[in-house]
C-alpha cells in the first residue's frame, strides 16, 4: 500500500474541484436549488432526532462502533488478506486495484471476457469515485444506474449531490421534466408514485436483459468472507441475482474483522443516514450461485480499490478519516453543505466528510480549498455516529495544505499547494508582532493614525461584507486616557474634600 500511487489527472473531479470557488459562486445564485436543499435537509434532520429518542443508546452506540473501526483500521493489513483469503474460499474472486484506472481496468475485462455489453449498476459511491460509467461508455458497454436517485442523476448527466440521496438537489416538478425529455411515452405528472412507477418500469426491463450486475459494499466481513449490501429499492438485490456476473467493488477501508460487528454499524448507519429503523433490504453474499439454488451469478468478483486510502490509512491522525460508513449524517448537519449544495464541491463526497476524504483522493493541489470552506462549527463531528473528530481533521488539512517547502516530513500528496508567499510574510510579521510588545504598539500607532489610506476593496472579504474600519486610536490608548482621566478625578475629589474639611 504506497503512499503516493495516485495521478489526480486521471480523475474528471480533479478540475471541477480546482473550480470550487466558481462553483460556489454559481450556486449560491440558484434560488431553487438552495430551497431544495434547505427543505430536504430539515426533513433528514428531524428524522434523524426522531430515531434516536435515548440519548444514552445513541451515545454508548457511537462509542462501541468508534471503537469497532478503530480495531478494524489497526489490524487493516492482516484483515484484507483474511477477507481475500476467506472470499476465495467461499468461490468469490478477489481484484486488487491501486488506482481508479486500474480498478476500472480489472471490471471492462471482466466484462469483456464474458461478452457482456449490459451493465446494471446498484448504487456505489466508489463506482462514481473511478467514473466507471464514462469509462465503459467509451467502450461501448452500457451501464445503467438502477438506484432511482442514480437513475434520475445519469438521465441528467450529472453525479450525485449527496452520497445517500444522489438526486435530492431535483424536486419532483425537475424530475417529472427531465422524464418527459429522456422516457419515450411517459405522461407528464408531478406525482411521486407515479414518478417512481415509471423508472421502475424502465429499470424492470433493463435486469431482464443485463449482462452483469455491479454494486458497491457496505461491509466486508474477514471472518466469514461475506459481503453486505444495505439498501431499500431492492435494486441491489436484483443486480447481484439475475445476471450471470457479480462484479462487487468498494473502499478496502469497508473491511470488518467479525460477523458481529455489523449489527451496530448497521444501526447507526441506517438510523443516522435516513432516521430508519432498519433498511428495506440488507443483502449478505458469500459465494457465487450454488449447484442446488436456482437463482444468484454464475461468479462473483470483488474489487477492493485504494486510490489514496493508503495515504490516510500511514498517519495516525488522518486514519480516523477511514471510520467513515458514509451515513451522510455530516451533510445534513453541514450549514455550508445546506447552503451551496453538494455539486459546489466538485467531488464525489461532498460536505464535511467530503473535505477530509477527497484530498487523499485527489491530492492537495486539486482540493486546497475545501478544508477551509467550514465554520468549524462542530456540527459534523457531533453527529457522526463513529465519532470522527471531523473539524479537527479540517485544521490538519488546512495546516497541511500551507506546510512550507523545506518540511521533510512528508504526509500526503500536494501538501503546501495552498500555501502563497505574500500570505505566509503576512502571518510572519502578525507572530512577530504580537510576539514583541513594542512592534506591536508602533504598528498599531501607524496603522490607527493612517486608517484613512486603507483601501475599500479587501479582496475576497469586501466581495460580501463591508471594509474594516480601523479605530481612531488603540484600545490600549483609550483605556490609558480612561485612567489618566480617573486619577485626575480622583484628586481632584480628594483635593475637594480637604479643602471641606478645613
Amino acid at each position: 500500500m504506497a503512499a503516493e500511487q495516485f495521478d489526480p489527472n486521471e480523475s474528471k473531479y480533479a478540475a471541477s474541484a480546482r473550480a470550487f470557488r466558481d462553483n460556489v459562486s454559481r450556486d449560491l445564485g440558484n434560488d431553487e436549488l438552495r430551497d431544495n436543499f434547505r427543505g430536504a435537509m430539515d426533513y433528514l434532520m428531524d428524522k434523524r432526532t426522531k430515531a434516536f429518542v435515548d440519548g444514552d443508546e445513541l451515545e454508548t452506540l457511537r462509542e462501541q462502533c468508534k471503537l469497532i473501526k478503530q480495531r478494524c483500521l489497526l489490524k487493516l493489513p492482516h484483515l484484507l488478506e483474511q477477507l481475500e483469503e476467506n472470499l476465495q474460499a467461499n468461490g468469490i474472486q478477489v481484484h486488487w486495484a491501486e488506482t481508479i484506472t486500474d480498478a476500472n481496468d480489472i471490471i471492462a475485462q471482466l466484462i469483456t471476457e464474458k461478452n457482456g455489453k449490459t451493465v446494471v449498476k446498484g448504487k456505489s459511491m466508489v463506482s462514481e469515485e473511478t467514473a466507471l460509467n464514462d469509462y465503459l461508455e467509451e467502450r461501448d458497454i452500457e451501464c445503467l444506474e438502477s438506484d432511482m436517485g442514480e437513475y434520475i442523476v445519469q438521465l441528467a448527466n450529472e453525479h450525485p449531490s449527496h452520497i445517500i440521496m444522489p438526486a435530492i438537489h431535483q424536486n419532483k416538478k425537475q424530475v417529472a421534466d427531465l422524464f418527459a425529455d429522456n422516457i419515450e411515452g411517459f405522461k407528464h405528472t408531478t406525482d411521486v408514485d407515479a414518478l417512481i412507477g415509471e423508472g421502475r418500469r424502465v429499470l424492470r426491463e433493463k435486469f431482464c436483459n443485463a449482462d452483469v450486475g455491479i454494486t458497491g459494499v457496505n461491509f466486508a466481513v474477514a471472518e466469514t468472507g461475506t459481503l453486505c449490501l444495505v439498501e431499500n429499492e431492492g435494486n441491489g438485490r436484483m443486480c447481484t441475482t439475475v445476471p450471470d456476473l457479480h462484479i462487487a467493488i468498494t473502499g478496502i477501508e469497508k473491511v470488518v474483522e467479525f460477523l458481529d460487528d455489523v449489527p451496530p454499524l448497521l444501526s447507526l448507519l441506517t438510523r443516522s443516514a435516513t432516521g430508519q429503523l432498519i433498511s428495506t433490504y440488507f443483502n449478505m453474499i458469500s459465494h457465487p450461485r450454488q449447484n442446488d439454488e436456482k437463482d444468484g451469478p454464475q461468479e462473483v468478483h470483488l474489487v477492493l480499490l485504494d486510490n489514496g486510502r493508503s495515504q490516510a490509512f500511514a498517519d495516525e491522525e488522518l486514519r480516523q478519516t477511514l471510520q467513515c460508513i458514509r451515513c451522510g449524517a455530516c451533510m445534513n448537519h453541514c450549514p455550508v453543505y445546506t447552503r451551496i449544495g453538494g455539486h459546489a464541491y466538485g467531488t464525489v463526497y461532498p460536505g464535511p466528510i467530503g473535505k477530509i476524504i477527497s484530498p487523499h483522493m485527489l491530492g492537495l493541489e486539486a482540493t486546497n480549498n475545501l478544508p477551509t470552506a467550514s465554520s468549524l462549527c462542530g456540527a459534523c463531528g457531533e453527529v457522526c455516529p463513529v465519532k470522527i473528530p471531523i473539524p479537527k481533521l479540517l485544521l490538519r488539512l488546512r495546516k497541511e495544505s500551507v506546510k512550507p517547502a523545506n518540511d521533510e516530513t512528508t504526509v500526503m500528496k500536494g501538501e503546501g499547494s495552498g500555501r502563497k508567499k505574500i500570505e505566509a510574510v503576512i502571518w510572519q510579521g502578525w507572530s512577530l508582532m504580537h510576539k514583541y510588545a513594542l512592534i506591536y504598539n508602533t504598528s498599531m500607532w501607524f496603522a490607527t493614525r493612517l486608517r484613512k489610506l486603507m483601501p475599500k476593496k479587501v479582496g475576497v472579504w469586501t466581495s460580501v461584507r463591508t471594509a474594516p474600519k480601523l479605530a481612531p486610536k488603540t484600545l490600549h490608548e483609550k483605556i490609558k486616557a480612561r485612567n489618566k482621566t480617573r486619577s485626575a478625578q480622583q484628586q481632584n475629589t480628594i483635593a475637594t474634600q480637604n479643602i471641606g474639611g478645613k
